[in-house]
């Protein structure tokens, strides 16, 4: 789909008609569910992000600016969605600590049995995982969508409604705790 056949798409959408819009979900699909799925880290989590984001841009569709990208417009409702969730998780699980009498998280696996090669890198990707996880949601929808998103600091600030220093500084705190997290991996490697 070009530009123009893009806006026109977007145009009918805006009109109300319903097959225009499906039209934007199945272009806009992938793109939104890898970015839900960097963001939670969780495939049930990314689809009721996605579910919920196009909804709201089905209910918001009549404030969208034409003279913006749609797909940054959309970004930033997932990227809120997103947020709007873990901080959800983040409340829920601190709830359930501070019940639990031990206080202990449970931990998962560190990988499959088998050769030093797939534990090894198990053991990185849960440390990795474990490293996003303990980011702020922000500075994890900033970090995704620098890092795994390939965006540039304006897009970022866009889609998260930052401003570019904001949205700079978001992606700076997010890699240097990640070096902070991730510093015994390194030493391991020497």
């Amino acid at each position: 789909m070009d530009a123009t056949e893009a806006a026109a798409v977007l145009a009918r959408a805006r009109q109300g008609d319903s097959d225009a819009f499906r039209a934007l979900v199945e272009r806009h699909s992938r793109s939104v569910f890898r970015l839900a799925y960097r963001m939670t880290g969780n495939e049930q989590d990314a689809e009721d992000v996605v579910q919920e984001s196009f909804l709201r841009a089905y209910r918001q569709l009549g404030r969208f600016e034409s003279r913006a990208n749609f797909g940054t417009w959309l970004y930033r409702i997932v990227s809120n969605c997103s947020v709007d969730l873990m901080r959800s998780k983040q409340a829920r699980h601190d709830q359930i600590r501070g019940e639990s009498l031990d206080g202990a998280a449970e931990v998962p696996a560190a990988g499959l049995p088998g050769p030093e090669r797939m534990a090894q890198s198990a053991e990185i990707e849960r440390r990795v995982q474990a490293a996003l996880d303990d980011l702020s949601p922000l500075e994890r929808a900033a970090f995704t969508l620098r890092h795994y998103e390939g965006r540039s600091i304006d897009e970022i600030g866009a889609a998260l409604g930052l401003g570019t220093s904001a949205a700079k500084h978001s992606v700076f705190r997010a890699v240097k705790k990640l070096r902070v997290a991730l510093a015994p991996l390194r030493s391991q490697e020497s």
